[in-house]
C-alpha cells in the first residue's frame, strides 16, 4: 500500500516536465480545423470549474443538443447530475443523452467526442456510465481514457497512483475521506487496481493500459500516440499527469492517434476538459464581468448542502463575516414527515426577512444522516436537495437579489435547474482560480443576468467560501 509522501520531494523525483511551445494554441487550431465537438456530460455542475466562454445545458432534448452543436464554442457541457441517482438510473440517463446527441449530430452533420466528467476524487458511477455511453457510440471505441486529475485542487496522478494534496503532502486517494463515501466508497489508490475494484474483476489491473510520466515527459506526444494507437477492445487507459504541461503533451498525442483513426471515450476530472478543448487559462472574473448584465442590487443568498469536512470548515469561517446571517435547516425535521412543511416555512421566512438587510447563508444541519431501513442514502440526499430547491423557489421575487451561491455538486445542480429555472446558460469563468465557477443566468431564467456561483463541496481552503462572499458583495 502506498503511504503519504512529501509533495515537493516526490514530484522532484519524477522526470523533468516537457513543455511544448504553443501547445494549447496548437490544440485549439487542430480542434477547430477538425470540426469535432467536445460534448462533456457532467455528473454534477462543478465540472465547469476550469473553463470559460462555453455553453452549458441542463436539459438534453434533441432540440437543445442541436442548439449546442451549432454554437461557436467547440466545447459544451450537458449537466446530467447523474451522481445524485442510483446506478441503474444514471446508466439509463447516459444512454438517453448519448442517443439524443447522436440524433442531433446526424441532423446537423456534426461529429463529436464524448467526455464523461466525473469526480477528481474518484466518486461516481464508474464503470456504469462509460459502459452505457460505449453502447451509444455506433462505431465503438478503442479505449476509455481515465484522467481524473484536477490540478487546481491538488489532485494528480503519478506512478499510476491518484494523489490528493493535503497540508503539503500527497495522500493516496484511497486513504482520504472521499474514499469512505457512503455511496461511492473504494479502497484502491493505484488506478489500475481501482479499475479492477470498480469493475468487480471484469477488467483485471494487468489489462489496464498506462501512459506514465516517463512516456509523457521523456517520449513526448509521439510516444503518447504510439501507446494509444496500440489500444483496442475498449480497455481503460490510465493517464498520469501532475501538471498542465503533462496534459498538453498527452492531448497532442491523443489528437494524433485520433486523427489516425483511433476512437476514445473520456472519463476525466475538470483539468483534462480545458486542455482537450484548447481553452486558454483565464484569471478570476472582475466585478464588472460578474455584474455586466444585472447591476448589483440587494443582498446575496448562499445555499450549503455539502457535508464534507472541508465544507463544514468553510461554513464556519463564512458565518463569522460581519453582515452575514446564518439560517440552519434541520435535516432530522425534514425527514420527520409532518414537520417538513413547518421547517421549510420557518427557514423561508427567515431567509426573506434576512435578505432585506444582509447576506443570508442557509446550511443543512451538520450531523450526518445516513440511510436507514426504508430510506437509502440517495433518498436522504434527495430529500435535502429538494428542500433547498423549495427554499430557493420561496424567495420573494419582488425583493432584489444580488447573487446566489450553491455549495455542493447535487445542491448546485438542483438549485440551478429547478430553483432558478436554468435550461441554457453561459459559463462566464471562475471566481477563485480553477475551483469556483460562475454561470450568468439567461433571460428565460427566474433571475435574468444573475451571477450563479457553482462551488463544489470538496475544494478550496478554509476561507474560500468567505472570500467568495466578500468578492460578490464588494463595493
Amino acid at each position: 500500500m502506498r503511504e503519504p509522501v512529501e509533495e515537493r520531494e516526490y514530484l522532484a523525483s519524477q522526470p523533468p516536465e516537457r513543455r511544448v511551445p504553443g501547445a494549447l494554441e496548437g490544440i485549439w487550431a487542430r480542434v477547430d480545423a477538425g470540426g469535432r465537438k467536445i460534448a462533456v456530460l457532467d455528473d454534477d455542475p462543478t465540472g465547469t470549474q476550469t473553463v470559460h466562454g462555453v455553453p452549458v445545458l441542463t436539459t438534453w432534448t434533441v432540440e437543445d443538443l442541436r442548439w449546442a452543436l451549432k454554437q461557436p464554442s467547440p466545447t459544451f457541457y450537458v449537466l446530467t447530475n447523474s451522481r445524485s441517482l442510483p446506478e441503474e438510473e444514471a446508466a439509463a440517463l447516459n444512454r438517453e443523452v448519448s442517443s439524443n446527441l447522436a440524433a442531433a449530430a446526424r441532423e446537423t452533420g456534426t461529429r463529436f467526442v464524448l467526455t464523461s466528467r466525473g469526480d477528481s476524487t474518484l466518486r461516481g458511477h464508474f464503470p456504469a456510465e462509460t459502459d452505457a455511453l460505449k453502447k451509444g457510440i455506433v462505431d465503438g471505441v478503442d479505449g476509455v481514457i481515465l484522467c481524473p486529475c484536477y490540478l487546481e485542487a491538488g489532485r494528480l496522478t503519478a506512478d499510476d497512483t491518484h494523489w490528493v494534496r493535503q497540508r503539503g503532502q500527497l495522500v493516496p486517494a484511497g486513504q482520504t475521506e472521499f474514499a469512505r463515501d457512503a455511496s461511492f466508497g473504494y479502497s484502491s489508490s493505484d488506478l489500475r487496481e481501482w479499475v479492477e475494484e470498480k469493475t468487480g474483476g471484469r477488467v483485471p489491473a494487468s489489462e489496464v493500459v498506462s501512459v506514465g510520466l516517463p512516456d509523457i515527459r521523456e517520449g513526448g506526444p509521439d510516444r503518447v500516440s504510439e501507446v494509444l494507437r496500440g489500444v483496442s477492445g475498449g480497455l481503460p487507459v490510465v493517464v498520469n499527469a501532475a501538471s498542465y504541461a503533462d496534459l498538453e503533451v498527452f492531448v497532442l498525442g491523443l489528437l494524433d492517434a485520433e486523427e489516425r483513426g483511433k476512437r476514445f471515450l473520456y472519463r476525466t476530472g475538470p483539468s483534462f476538459v480545458r486542455v482537450r478543448g484548447g481553452i486558454p487559462e483565464k484569471g478570476p472574473l472582475s466585478r464588472e464581468e460578474l455584474y455586466r448584465r444585472r447591476p448589483r442590487r440587494g443582498h446575496g443568498l448562499v445555499l450549503v448542502g455539502s457535508h464534507v469536512e472541508m465544507t463544514t470548515r468553510q461554513l464556519g469561517e463564512a458565518l463569522e463575516l460581519e453582515g452575514v446571517l446564518g439560517v440552519e435547516l434541520s435535516v432530522p425535521r425534514l425527514l420527520g414527515g409532518s414537520g417538513r412543511e413547518d421547517e421549510l416555512r420557518r427557514v423561508a421566512g427567515e431567509v426573506n426577512a434576512g435578505l432585506a438587510e444582509s447576506e443570508v447563508v442557509v446550511y443543512t444541519s451538520r450531523e450526518v444522516v445516513g440511510g436507514s431501513p426504508g430510506r437509502t442514502g440517495f433518498e436522504v440526499g434527495r430529500a435535502v436537495s429538494d428542500a433547498l430547491v423549495e427554499i430557493m423557489q420561496r424567495v420573494d421575487r419582488q425583493q432584489p437579489l444580488a447573487f446566489v451561491v450553491a455549495k455542493g455538486g447535487i445542491t448546485s445542480s438542483d438549485v440551478g435547474t429547478r430553483g432558478l429555472d436554468v435550461r441554457r446558460a453561459e459559463v462566464a469563468g471562475q471566481m477563485l482560480p480553477g475551483i469556483v465557477s460562475v454561470w450568468i443566468l439567461p433571460e428565460e431564467s427566474a433571475f435574468p443576468g444573475l451571477p450563479y456561483v457553482i462551488f463544489a463541496g470538496n475544494v478550496g481552503g478554509p476561507d474560500s467560501l468567505a472570500k467568495v462572499i466578500q468578492i460578490l458583495r464588494e463595493d
